[in-house]
């Protein structure tokens, strides 16, 4: 089970605090939008072995959405920060490769 900490209110629990929304730091294509483009978005993810960066909401708890960095083979939570940030971190790419050191990066 996961154990994550919400780094908008700072309560640390089980998953089932929490509510999964995906993959994290997509582009999202507006009006405008080519059709690959559009589909893309839709329905192309990754679904990496290892390192992933996922968005949450904490759905019994302040019910504010994050991200999540973490390992989906052995379920190790790396770091969780605001969803509204662009990209990981550098502190948390730091924390990731002290841990990986063959992670090649998130983009």
């Amino acid at each position: 089970m996961l154990i994550l900490t919400c780094p908008c209110c700072g309560v640390t629990a089980e998953e089932t605090e929490f509510h999964g929304g995906g993959e994290a730091h997509l582009k999202r294509f507006g009006p405008g939008a080519t059709d690959a483009e559009y589909e893309g978005y839709m329905f192309n993810r990754k679904n990496p072995r290892g390192v992933h960066f996922e968005r949450w909401r904490h759905a019994y708890g302040c019910g504010k959405w994050f991200i999540a960095a973490r390992c989906t083979v052995t379920l190790e939570v790396f770091a969780t920060y605001p969803a509204q940030t662009t990209e990981p971190p550098p502190e948390v790419v730091e924390r990731i490769k002290a841990r990986r050191p063959e992670w090649e990066g998130w983009a």
